[in-house]
């Protein structure tokens, strides 16, 4: 993968000036997280299809349907209320179907050895504030502890930003993960996948 556009560029907040790795904040938002994975599933599974389940403040600070016809998907039909629901499909048949519903989990795909069920978070990626880092620390126990609390009925997911904090957090977290059947993956600036094993 190597998508040029996952990441937001923001001037920091003045309480946050001074604690970011070049002169703007890389928001990579949770809506970002979510097509990125979605992405690497298509590539790396046998499926076609993908369903995406944001909720209404993940539409507003990315824009699915831009992203998405950027990569060839094609809006076919609407689904729910929002501008960007609905089915999406590209020139070889693959399907993202974007359905603001929460409760389905972020990410889902059927595939031939099981269903693949992910929960996302997103972040800020450059920064040293000790408020945001702890933020991206909280949306990766997050993601392990909604799975955890979900049904198994396959494969989970826990996928937040890589980062130097989450890759040693997720490090640490891994072998327990392991024992509960959750796997995690981090998501790079540019949509790469790093899967984080025990």
């Amino acid at each position: 993968m190597n998508f040029d556009d996952l990441v937001t560029a923001l001037e920091p907040p003045p309480n946050r000036a001074g604690r970011v790795n070049g002169a703007h904040e890389h928001h990579l938002y949770e809506g970002a997280v979510m097509v990125a994975f979605a992405m690497h599933l298509l590539r790396s599974e046998e499926t076609m299809h993908v369903r995406i389940h944001p909720d209404g403040e993940h539409g507003k600070r990315f824009d699915f349907s831009v992203w998405l016809e950027r990569r060839g998907f094609r809006k076919l039909s609407a689904l729910g209320s929002t501008a960007y629901g609905g089915e999406y499909r590209n020139a070889i048949g693959q399907i993202i179907t974007v359905n603001p519903k929460s409760g389905l989990g972020d990410v889902v795909a059927d595939t031939p050895r099981g269903t693949v069920s992910v929960e996302c978070k997103g972040g800020i990626i450059n920064t040293r504030h000790p408020g945001q880092v702890s933020r991206l620390y909280k949306g990766l126990c997050e993601t392990v502890g909604m799975l955890m609390a979900t049904p198994a009925s396959g494969r989970q997911v826990a996928c937040v930003p890589l980062t130097e904090g989450t890759m040693r957090l997720a490090k640490r977290l891994a072998p327990r993960c392991a024992l509960a059947g959750i796997e995690i993956a981090l998501i790079g600036s540019r949509g790469e996948v790093v899967d984080v094993r025990a």
